[in-house]
């Protein structure tokens, strides 16, 4: 799978490996969107942050059916495991991004094998939170702009999770608002930003139901409703300064004078 990488340049020649933010994107998104729209790359430059932009699914596999709809199959692997056929071959994106690709990324690139943080925006935003939920202790940090939070509740959830896993019960497993309710270990704070004239935010997104939920489990979120703003890579790159800043915090990162 594509994959592209941002490196920073190092602060002095012995300077330790940088940590990496792994950027998971949206529907229809590749690894170039978020690479050449969210304005990234002075901001993580400037702590030291190295950044990886995957793919959102496989491509061109020879399901027949991979490229009928943008909200299921290519460019919407939405951050699971696949358990029916014929999807279950190829599509293992939880595995790819919490296992596989950090040690392709550690074995070919002068990074921090350990210290990671994840990030993401809308799809991405939810595979962000849930790859987190998922591996407490695994993730020094976790954010997410416009992200599903609820999606076993909402109109896309009740299309991918039978369609990738057989059931829409089954799809609590990859909802944030399930795994927090039964989440134990390290709780880094969550933060989201969420445009208040977002095209799917009452339909699709349901950042209440996760603030509800994060409240009854004591989880720590912050949770912004940005006034004006819509689900656009606008959007994104508007705060991206926030969230580079949010994990390089976490990561002890100290922005270069």
């Amino acid at each position: 799978m594509t994959f592209s990488v941002f490196l920073p340049d190092p602060q002095s020649r012995t300077a330790p490996p940088p940590p990496v933010l792994y950027y998971l994107s949206g529907l229809t998104c590749s690894d170039e969107n978020a690479r050449t729209k969210s304005h990234f790359a002075a901001e993580a430059g400037k702590v030291g942050l190295a950044v990886v932009f995957p793919d959102t699914s496989p491509r061109g596999v020879g399901i027949p059916t991979e490229d009928d709809d943008w909200q299921f199959g290519s460019g919407a692997g939405w951050y699971l495991d696949a358990t029916v056929d014929p999807w279950s071959k190829h599509y293992k994106m939880y595995t790819y991004i919490t296992k596989e690709l950090p040690s392709v990324i550690a074995g070919l690139f002068p990074v921090d094998p350990i210290r990671r943080s994840i990030t993401g925006h809308s799809m991405g935003g939810h595979g962000a939170l849930i790859c987190h939920l998922k591996n407490p202790g695994m993730y020094t940090s976790v954010s997410a702009f416009a992200p599903a939070c609820n999606p076993t509740a909402v109109p896309w959830g009740e299309k991918v999770f039978p369609g990738y896993l057989g059931s829409l019960a089954a799809g609590k497993a990859y909802d944030a608002t399930e795994l927090v309710k039964s989440y134990s270990g390290p709780k880094p704070s969550i933060l989201i930003d969420i445009g208040t004239h977002d095209f799917v935010l009452t339909t699709q997104l349901k950042p209440e139901n996760l603030s509800a939920a994060c409240g009854e489990a004591g989880y720590p979120l912050q949770l912004r409703m940005q006034p004006n703003y819509d689900h656009s890579y606008y959007f994104v790159a508007t705060f991206m300064r926030d969230h580079v800043d949010h994990h390089a915090r976490a990561l002890g990162l100290r922005y270069k004078m």
